[in-house]
This record gives structure tokens, sequence and C-alpha cells, in this order.
């Protein structure tokens, strides 16, 4: 999976000269939260987020009238609040790298450069949207999360025994468990998520059970 697959595309930018009401007026119309900045000669100079406009904005609790606010929003442009130190990806970045890349940074979205030119934006949302995807949100069937000491061909074997139960795996996954804290002289242990459809919970525990330690959760 890579970025071009996800990413939104073409890109909905503004300028560092724009005033800000006008840029968040474009993302409450557009429905999205960042746009890539791009000068008269297209380059990438910054990014501004809902929230930097947002902060720029004067609270509520102010005492300067609807047109002084209105005047003053007029002569905030977009350059004073973006963030100059843009951090990118490239079409051909895999998904999870750009992923972890945010997750590093806390940052919500990338925009996309193929060489100079800003070619798309991909965001946590496009990302969660492929997270639901991978394991099988919305599909019909029943699913488990087992674990078990990490071995080669465990997956196989858990494949195997499923298939032969009569179930059809419509999405599987392994991670480490977020408590997993193995001492050296252990093997590690490793979560597996399965989705299956054709056969109960009952039959879907019954063919993973010898082959896990333990099965925590069973769900539709």
């Amino acid at each position: 999976m890579i970025v071009r697959s996800y990413m939104s595309s073409p890109p909905i930018v503004t300028q560092p000269q724009a005033p800000i009401s006008e840029a968040l007026k474009l993302m409450r119309d557009r429905h999205i939260r960042r746009l890539p900045v791009l000068d008269g000669s297209g380059r990438l100079v910054g990014i501004v987020s809902d929230r930097d406009l947002l902060h720029a904005e004067p609270s509520p609790a102010t005492s300067l009238s609807v047109w002084e606010i209105t005047y003053l929003l007029s002569r905030i442009t977009v350059d004073t609040v973006m963030t100059r130190d843009v951090v990118t990806v490239t079409p051909d970045t895999p998904l999870e790298h750009a992923a972890q890349l945010m997750c590093e940074r806390k940052i919500g979205g990338l925009p996309v450069m193929d060489r100079d030119v800003v070619v798309g934006v991909i965001t946590e949302t496009d990302v969660f949207r492929v997270f639901t995807q991978l394991l099988g949100a919305g599909e019909p069937g029943v699913a488990v999360t087992a674990f078990a000491l990490d071995r080669q061909g465990l997956l196989a074997d858990v494949t195997r025994a499923i298939a032969d139960a009569g179930g059809d795996v419509r999405a599987i996954a392994s991670y480490p468990p977020q408590t997993a804290e193995a001492a050296p002289e252990r093997a590690v242990e490793t979560a597996i998520f399965i989705k299956v459809s054709g056969v109960t919970f009952d039959l879907l525990a019954a063919a993973v059970r010898p082959f896990v330690e333990r099965i925590e959760e069973q769900r539709s």
C-alpha cells in the first residue's frame, strides 16, 4: 500500500496572503482541516490547519464590535499563522511510513510531493479508513482476538485450521500487545485479530484454540 492510492487529489490549497477568514471558510466549505500553502509560483511554503486559524481569531469574550473583528480578520493573513517547516511524503511512500510519521510528529496530515509539485494530501482520516478496511469493518462475520507465543508458521496454522472448519478469513492481523514485556529468556507474545465468515463464534474459537494461549475477545 502506498500513499498514491489513498491520498486526496488534486489538493485544495491556499496562498500566503489569503486572509485567515477566507482560508477558514474554504476548510469549512470543503470539510477539510488543513491546507497546503503555495506561493505565486506554486512552491510549497507552509501548511495551515483549522486549529491555527481558530487560535488566531478573537475570543468570544472580546469587547470589539463585529465590524472591528471583521476588519482585523481581513488584515491577518495565512502566512502569519502557518507552519513553515512542512513535513511531506511522496506518492510512493508506503502508507505505514506516512502513518508512523504522523504519529511521531503529532500531525494530522501530510502534503504529498512529486518532486517540487504538491499533488495531494494524506491525512489521519485516510489512514483510519484503510485501518477499518484491513480489519474487515462492515464485513459480515465473527471475530476473535487471541494471544500466542510468536513462532514461524503460526498464522499459517491458524488460517488452515479455520479453513478446515469451513470458515473464510476476511481479515487477519498480528501485532505486539501494548502490555507485552517479554523477558530475554521468554518467547515474544503476539496478538492475532481474525475476522471470519461462514462459521459461528464457537466454531471459530474451537479452530483457533489449539494454536494460542488464550482468547480474550469475541465479537460480531
